[in-house]
């Protein structure tokens, strides 16, 4: 219990900043970041040493690798293999050859040129969404667009995870060509084993754990399958990183990926945190004023090349000049994926210290500036292209994206009806049931139903359920109705929703704790026969209707009267 008083000043530390930050709505990255310069050796004040924490934080990295490969498997990539894969490979390439070349041609040894333009092609995923959110734009043609080359940058940012730690190996340009196919070899092997190791093994395991019905054993098993592929990876001479991907890639395939990531997420954002407080502890500020005019310019070339690049690879495509210089400014922004590559490189002797400081601070530099360039890239882009400014409008969307989708909550009996429905109407939807049986049964069916409790809020943001046009809860336990409820309406409350109700009672406590709707079965089934009788009897169909509704809309109180005897 030596770092006891150690870990509590961190946690504590890491609570008041990033509240602050999130309150301020900065991102929580450079409020992590903050946090290890503050509690660094280079900045006065106490310092905390646990050695423990940089092996724990690498984790981070791994779970995040994890959790994009879970949203990018193999059929999704090749959904996306044309227009903004293009885009966000090319973006990535081009910037790491342009300023690579720059800075190789300006004296930087090849292998730490390379590093730095890496380093500079990333854009910070997070800080573009939360940005865009914030002002309305996450829906616009240029949202869109940078928002799925942005997050594409991830996944390019894998192969460096293979290249940057072989670079440290080598110094002779045939022994890094060498170094470099050997792990490309070991790549290839390693996919070779997940791949067919989760084809053959992983469905059928979740499987098993999701039919036992306990959340702590489906997140245990989610942490060692994970694990087990980052230590295959590492194993192979790779990094740890590369297996999470791998794994995620695979499990993103079936029917848990969702709930995987919900089950993931905490243990990412925590480790991921402690990364980036590494970080910031190797983050010297007295080192900044001797090298700033290598920082200023850095930072320029960050913002300059990737959003000139940008620019005209979108105009390239045919997208308007406006458009594409507003999705150029987006991507400007310097990235924290860059910070991590950064540290990799330390580790990995690829780069000396002096050069490691220089490209921290220029990413930081290149991620305040960018987010300046975001908030008013409207203003911008339009004297740019020399057009008068007009707003931009909604483009169709991308494949698997949850919006204007309805997102049903149980998929047995009323939840197939109600899939059945949608699908007849040609409304998109996704389901979850927490039975997996059903999960594959819908599947077969041809509709997208996963594994997933609805109630649970890491799901329900896993899905960005708060950007779906209609949640229908057609579970036929009331307590996780009632649950899940209560986080849309305190997180999302322009989300309406329909419960399922078996009772009056039922309904009524659905529609107190938010439900737009929640009509009870016992008194539908009733209201149904008694209208089919009175159809029969010749009454007019408004009629009947008039009849109905008025039931519904007096509460079902004559209906509740007389079948309580009253």
């Amino acid at each position: 219990m030596e770092h006891l008083a150690q870990i509590l000043l961190l946690l504590g530390v890491a609570v008041t900043v990033v509240a602050t930050f999130q309150r301020l709505r900065f991102p929580t990255t450079l409020g992590y970041f903050l946090v290890g310069v503050l509690l660094g050796p280079h900045t006065v004040g106490p310092t905390v040493h646990v050695p423990e924490f940089a092996a724990l934080a690498e984790f981070g990295v791994v779970f995040l690798l994890f959790t994009i490969g879970l949203n990018y498997s193999l059929p999704q990539l090749r959904a996306l293999r044309h227009q903004v894969l293009g885009l966000g490979t090319g973006q990535v390439v081009l910037t790491t050859a342009v300023v690579g070349g720059a800075t190789w041609l300006g004296g930087l040894p090849a292998a730490a040129a390379f590093v730095i333009g890496a380093v500079f092609a990333q854009s910070s995923t997070t800080l573009i969404a939360s940005l865009l959110a914030e002002q309305g734009e996450e829906n616009s043609q240029h949202g869109r667009l940078g928002m799925a080359i942005s997050v594409f940058q991830d996944v390019t940012a894998v192969p460096f995870l293979v290249i940057i730690p072989v670079l440290g190996l080598s110094v002779a340009a045939d022994a890094v060509a060498g170094a470099l196919g050997w792990a490309l070899v070991k790549a290839v092997l390693a996919f070779a084993l997940v791949f067919f190791a989760g084809r053959w093994l992983l469905r059928p395991l979740f499987h098993f754990i999701a039919a036992r019905r306990s959340a702590e054993m489906f997140t245990l098993t989610v942490l060692l399958v994970s694990l087990l592929a980052a230590w295959t990876t590492n194993s192979l001479g790779l990094s740890l990183a590369f297996g999470g991907f791998l794994a995620g890639m695979m499990l993103g395939e079936t029917e848990f990926r969702h709930q995987v990531e919900s089950s993931i997420r905490p243990f990412r954002d925590v480790l991921l945190g402690l990364f980036f407080i590494g970080i910031g502890m190797r983050f010297d500020p007295a080192a900044i004023p001797p090298i700033w005019y290598w920082v200023v310019p850095g930072a320029s070339a960050i913002l300059l090349s990737k959003t000139l690049i940008v620019t005209a690879m979108v105009r390239m495509v045919g997208i308007d000049l406006r458009v594409a210089w507003r999705t150029g400014l987006l991507l400007g922004v310097g990235g924290e994926f860059g910070l991590a590559l950064v540290a990799i490189a330390l580790d990995s002797g690829v780069i000396g210290g002096e050069l490691g400081q220089i490209a921290i601070a220029s990413v930081l530099l290149a991620m305040i500036a960018g987010a300046v360039l975001i908030r008013f890239n409207g203003v911008i882009a339009p004297r740019l292209a020399g057009v008068p400014r007009r707003e931009t409008t909604a483009i169709p969307e991308l494949p698997d994206t949850p919006e204007r989708r309805v997102v049903i909550g149980g998929y047995g009996r009323v939840g197939h009806t109600v899939a059945v429905l949608l699908h007849s109407s040609g409304v998109p939807f996704v389901a979850f049931d927490t039975d997996p049986k059903r999960a594959a049964q819908g599947r077969a069916d041809g509709f997208q139903v996963f594994y997933g409790d609805v109630s649970d809020p890491g799901l329900l943001s896993a899905i960005h359920v708060e950007r779906a046009s209609l949640v229908v809860l057609s579970v036929d336990r009331s307590d996780t109705a009632l649950a899940a409820i209560a986080w849309l309406r305190r997180m999302c409350p322009q989300v309406p929703v329909i419960a399922r109700a078996r009772d009056l009672e039922t309904s009524s406590r659905l529609l107190g704790a938010g439900a737009t709707h929640a009509h009870p079965e016992t008194i539908e089934a009733s209201l149904r026969l008694g209208a089919t009788a009175l159809e029969l009897l010749g009454v007019a169909p408004g009629d009947i209707d008039s009849v109905v509704q008025g039931v519904r809309d007096w509460g079902y109180t004559p209906v509740a009267e007389e079948e309580r005897g009253e």
